[in-house]
């Protein structure tokens, strides 16, 4: 609770929050009135992986993490709220503490633009159990990441979701739903360099492709309804603000 004013007693107030010097000054009793202090804690949780760097059409995802991570940085200090950020891949990459002040966002920012981790790797419950370890007050924090990964997810989200309030924000790039009728192609996984050539003019590794893309979509959208996560999901390719304002509206923030 924070001091607001003060103002001239009435009945009912307590006799505790007497202001005793101001009301020998005017001969009246006056109560010092408190509110609660909305200042939070943000965290955000930011996937560096490999997969960050796909993208086909206007940016890659990574680029559109940034730019949705730096617009709730200045969102938290224009609200006096303290930001960190935790990077990850399939480990802890680099944890800057919460904090408050425009400096400190700019070095957040400065390290989204600039850093290089050491792995390309995706380990999302890895993120979550370092994050529920390190942060021991509750706060808000935000998961911003593809979530391709291949491990179960739904469990970790529910503990950390018990402890913080945890909302997940997906950034995803529209090609990787379907893969276009263009002959033979090498692909080549992000994260663990693997090569391989694809007859992308088979009717049936197309479909057998989108069907992998929505067993997991589904598989994900479950883990985030069970464990009582809200998210949204984000094309890299599209403006990302009315998702975020969409988000906090059905959040009532």
């Amino acid at each position: 609770m924070a001091f607001s004013e003060v103002r001239e007693y009435q009945y009912g107030d307590a006799i505790r929050d007497i202001d005793w010097n101001v009301t020998a000054r005017l001969n009246k009793p006056y109560v010092k009135v408190f509110e609660e202090e909305r200042e939070l804690t943000v965290m955000l949780l930011i996937d560096v992986s490999g997969s960050q760097g796909v993208g086909s059409r206007v940016r890659i995802k990574r680029e559109m993490i940034t730019e949705i991570a730096a617009t709730l940085s200045f969102s938290a200090i224009q609200n006096n709220d303290k930001i960190g950020v935790l990077l990850f891949s399939d480990k802890v990459e680099k944890l800057i503490l919460p904090q408050k002040g425009r400096k400190h966002i700019l070095r957040i920012i400065r390290e989204l633009l600039e850093f290089e981790p050491d792995s390309k790797g995706t380990d999302i419950p890895m993120a979550l159990q370092y994050f529920t370890n390190m942060i021991k007050r509750r706060c808000t924090a935000f998961v911003i990441s593809d979530f391709n990964d291949k491990h179960s997810l739904q469990d970790s989200f529910s503990i950390a979701n018990r402890k913080h309030d945890v909302v997940a924000i997906r950034v995803f790039d529209k090609m990787e739903a379907t893969l276009p009728n263009v002959g033979l192609i090498r692909m080549v996984d992000s994260e663990t360099g693997l090569q391989k050539w694809v007859d992308t003019s088979s009717t049936q590794i197309r479909a057998m492709f989108a069907n992998n893309y929505n067993t997991r979509l589904q598989e994900l959208n479950e883990a985030f309804l069970k464990s009582g996560i809200e998210h949204t999901s984000i094309p890299c390719d599209e403006d990302f603000v009315r998702p975020l304002m969409n988000l906090f509206k059905s959040r009532h923030i």
